[in-house]
């Protein structure tokens, strides 16, 4: 046996290269061979992929490797003002036909149809139905007239300006001021200290044409391109569409070099201690930047060295994970890790969290501690086999997914290894390697790593929270000691026994009396031996993914409005105590390398459970929603912990001007509702809390499981959902009483209102237009207010954005309810500067008023309809939208079948019964709310 032992030892000290005979560490990692890739002439990169998942679709994506980083004094800014730009014209779609184009084929600006700028990259997305040539055509126009062919006309640059000048006043606020004062320390005597993509104001206002000009030239050029292409596509025809669009260009004669950056190294611990009134929470970060720079993941040994880091992120973050779970939490969240900042040539060992504003000294000790715990002892052989055993689920999940994962996600693979030459083998190669490395990494291996990462210098401490009276701010002395360990007593992490199962009570099996199925919608209802009801759908969209809900009408619509005052913050801490005996942490160790899990809610009018599990963990998330619903814990401690961090998270949210407005706002609007306890818990809300009373309402709501649904959606098998189901939820105790939803008849103020908010220091105003009342629900009426929606928006962007420079983003939503009580319900929305405010305002209702006169115009009609078409045809490929049409077709009592004429009601919808809507429910009382700086 020693033998055995000791040859085990040396198996797993030896280099991986030894034991993979087919691979050496040495060998290069390879590319996923499943995508074509080229470089053309001129040096553009491309990558191409046939994915089916969703169907007749294509991601295209155009990379540009250039960013803020690379403007000139005179220029910042002007690669992010460079992208908008793009969606304002171009040589073939001058204006707005780009996106009045895209959205006749169902592409919605926004949602669909987007990019970004960062400090080294500009990315622009573009999903189009893949079905149709002319469609696939004039995409790879769009991609090449991005690119190559920007209309930069005076006219169009100084019209958005406004609109680029509204999303800088977006960011304006506590976050970005103290963000400005830290930045130089971060980033040390960086160029990144001084190149936010956002750029700066006077600059936006002022800069001359030829600056913007200049940019385009220098920057988006072929050898500094990529264009991806992933979707349900002929992967020869798409690569001849790549050669025919960006063969032609050529680079800049005198091309300016793709300079990289660095972050310079320095000996000092640079503490930044920063506040502001308007700051809503309170937050610590270390920093320990590397001293040289990344080094790429290239070769096996590469690939083994970052799995080695992934494991040890792991562990060190379940630790932080359990502090957060304890009584007196130190901080609400906390993570480490080693990776990148905000420069692609610096990496470092990063710790944060978020805290209460007077604790902020207090968990930056806990992180500086535990990380001082893991270096000086490192970690137990039983946390290493744990990681071990959830990263081996996630990528085992990631493989049987491999011929189901979304386009989206390849194209950002490939993406990140155009940029960043991240590696992309594929999921095959890296859940095949992984499964043979996993078993090789050692303990030594994991706990020597945070041995490199901390150290005294090249070291940043940032310390950012609220400035208030009575609240003293921590001092660099103070920071500096808490980064002292020399006296501290840091001892051995504890390892504690891990629970053999998930319940503790023996189980009285019941049985299924009842077996029905629905060959139309290919679902299946099993009746139980105690009244509930299990519905499934087993579905092919995912290989490794099964979706549960479980419902039932009650909800907290039932309590007194003196116990809904005592329940209403405490009901989202009853989970925290665990089930069965054990506490969140044992729930967390047990469940390693297991993907399962159940959250259990109470709504006004239904309680339920909500979860999602893989078909091999299926059983456990049937005894976990078994022990919710019959052995939830009672554990004040753990409630006080989660008051905690709840106090923490919201004591402070109210400062932030945003926050202020909707609490007075929807104040105002709910004053005679005597339910209404704000939109979140102040401390007056906390001392009336009643923990046992909202533990023993829990337990009333779920005590009868004959009057639950469970709906699961997936790919099921109909044995394990008979045997799970008479086990775990035909044992849970039933009665035959059945709850409806109970309309206690509140109603937000009525009437022709308006209620003005000042607070802020920003130039900063936001406007919030609404119309709401009773009525009859009418699935007719509600898409046709839904489309009005979405046809106003369209509107609204046109003239309040495009026309007018006044927003940056602008929304109209409309819905109607059916339980408690049918009701209507259509909001206006949009952020703007407040000397525009009352102006837009009047604009955006004349845009209603014009529908409301005239009916929508026909193109834009179609474009609804179209958009919703191919929202649904791609949704409808997707668990969560079946398991969400059971659950609604539950609350409303309307068919489930009625999904299938989907496609037909929204062809069906006409103009005029979009004017009907609009003048029936949009032409009586509105509420106005405008946020105000003071």
């Amino acid at each position: 046996m020693k033998k055995i032992n000791s040859l085990l030892l040396f198996l797993l000290s030896v280099p991986f290269s030894i034991l993979a005979q087919d691979l050496k560490g040495t060998d290069a990692i390879p590319f996923d061979p499943n995508v074509k890739t080229g470089k053309l002439k001129n040096g553009l990169t491309y990558y191409i992929r046939k994915n089916s998942k969703p169907e007749n679709k294509v991601d295209l994506r155009l990379v540009i490797n250039a960013g803020s980083i690379l403007e000139t004094d005179q220029q910042q800014g002007l690669a992010h003002f460079m992208e908008h730009m793009c969606f304002n014209g171009t040589k073939r779609f001058p204006k707005n036909q780009l996106v009045d184009y895209l959205q006749s084929i169902g592409v919605k600006f926004g949602q669909h149809l987007n990019a970004y700028t960062s400090f080294d990259e500009t990315v622009y997305f573009l999903p189009i139905p893949s079905d149709d040539a002319e469609k696939l055509e004039k995409g790879f126009q769009i991609i090449e007239d991005w690119a190559f062919n920007a209309n930069l006309t005076p006219e169009e640059i100084d019209k958005e300006r406004g609109v680029v000048l509204e999303e800088y006043r977006l960011g304006l606020g506590a976050d970005k001021r103290m963000m400005d004062r830290f930045m130089p320390k971060m980033m040390y005597n960086s160029h990144y200290a001084n190149r936010l993509p956002i750029g700066k104001k006077e600059i936006l206002e002022n800069f001359t044409y030829d600056k913007l000009t200049a940019f385009y030239k220098d920057w988006y050029r072929p050898n500094l391109m990529s264009v991806i292409v992933v979707g349900d596509i002929d992967v020869a025809q798409m690569e001849q569409k790549i050669k025919d669009h960006f063969s032609t260009y050529q680079n800049p004669k005198n091309e300016k070099p793709r300079k990289s950056f660095d972050v310079p190294n320095h000996k000092e611990t640079f503490i930044c201690i920063e506040s502001d009134k308007e700051a809503s929470d309170a937050g610590v970060q270390l920093l320990y930047k590397d001293a040289g720079l990344p080094k790429k993941t290239v070769t096996v040994n590469d690939y083994r060295n970052d799995l080695v880091k992934g494991l040890f992120t792991t562990m060190i973050n379940n630790r932080l994970q359990e502090l957060t779970n304890t009584p007196n939490p130190p901080f609400v969240y906390g993570f480490s890790y080693h990776g990148g900042t905000f420069a692609r040539t610096k990496e470092g060992y990063q710790s944060f969290a978020m805290v209460s504003e007077d604790k902020q000294l207090e968990a930056l000790k806990v992180l500086v501690t535990e990380n001082e715990r893991a270096k000086k002892f490192g970690f137990t052989q039983s946390e290493l086999d744990r990681a071990k055993a959830d990263v081996l689920a996630n990528y085992e999940q990631s493989f049987n997914e491999k011929d189901k994962t979304n386009s989206e996600r390849f194209v950002s693979e490939y993406q990140s290894y155009f940029l960043e030459g991240v590696p992309a083998p594929g999921i095959e190669w890296e859940f095949n390697i992984t499964k043979k490395m996993l078993p090789t990494v050692t303990l030594k291996e994991t706990n020597d790593l945070i041995k490199n990462y901390v150290k005294d210098d090249n070291r940043v401490i940032i310390l950012t929270g609220p400035e208030k009276e009575g609240l003293k701010k921590v001092s660099e002395a103070e920071v500096l000691q808490a980064l002292d360990l020399k006296n501290a007593d840091v001892t051995a992490y504890k390892e504690t026994e891990v629970a053999s199962s998930l319940l503790k009570n023996k189980i009285k099996e019941g049985s299924v009396v009842k077996k029905e199925s629905n060959a139309k919608l290919g679902f299946t209802t099993l009746t139980l031996s105690n009244g509930a009801k299990v519905t499934y759908k087993k579905t092919d969209f995912k290989n490794d993914e099964i979706l549960m809900e479980g419902i039932s009408f009650g909800g907290s619509n039932l309590y007194s409005n003196e116990d809904m005052k005592k329940v209403q913050f405490a009901n989202g801490g009853l989970t925290e105590a665990g089930f069965s005996g054990l506490k969140k942490n044992d729930i967390d160790k047990f469940m390693s390398g297991k993907i399962a899990n159940v959250n259990p809610y109470i709504s006004n009018v239904t309680e339920g459970l909500r979860g999602s599990t893989t078909p091999k963990d299926l059983e456990y998330l049937f005894q976990m929603t078994h022990a919710y619903m019959t052995d939830l814990n009672f554990d004040k401690e753990a409630f006080e912990g989660y008051k905690q961090k709840q106090s923490a998270f919201f004591k402070n949210l109210s400062s932030q001007p945003s926050v202020y407005f909707q609490q007075e706002f929807y104040g105002y609007l709910m004053k005679d509702n005597p339910r209404f306890n704000g939109i979140f818990p102040d401390e007056k809300a906390w001392s009336a809390t009643d923990y046992e009373l909202a533990y023993n309402k829990y337990k009333e709501r779920f005590a009868n499981a004959g009057d639950f649904e469970f709906f699961f959606v997936g790919n099921v098998d109909d044995k394990q959902m008979e045997d799970f189901s008479a086990k775990y939820i035909a044992s849970i105790p039933s009665s035959q009483t059945k709850e409806q939803p109970i309309d206690l008849g509140y109603r937000m103020l009525k009437g022709d209102l308006k209620k003005v908010v000042n607070k802020g220091s920003d130039p900063k105003s936001s406007v919030t237009i609404m119309y709401y009342g009773d009525a009859t629900y009418s699935a007719k009426e509600a898409l046709a207010i839904q489309a009005l929606g979405e046809i106003l928006t369209i509107k609204l962007v046109e003239e309040l954005r495009e026309n007018e420079s006044g927003v940056y983003g602008v929304s109209a939503r409309g819905s109607m309810n059916k339980v408690p009580n049918g009701a209507y319900n259509f909001t206006i929305g949009f952020p703007c500067g407040p000397e525009n405010a009352e102006k837009l305002t009047a604009s955006a209702l004349n845009e209603l008023q014009k529908i409301i006169d005239e009916g929508p115009q026909e193109k834009d009609l179609i474009k609804f309809k179209e958009g919703e078409i191919l929202d649904f045809k791609k949704e409808s490929k997707e668990n969560k939208f079946w398991l969400s049409n059971f659950t609604k077709s539950y609350v409303s009592g309307v068919p489930v079948e009625d999904v299938l004429q989907f496609e037909d009601k929204v062809n069906a919808l006409t103009a005029k019964e979009i004017q009907e809507v609009a003048k029936k429910y949009l032409t009586k009382d509105k509420t106005i709310g405008i946020l105000m700086p003071e």
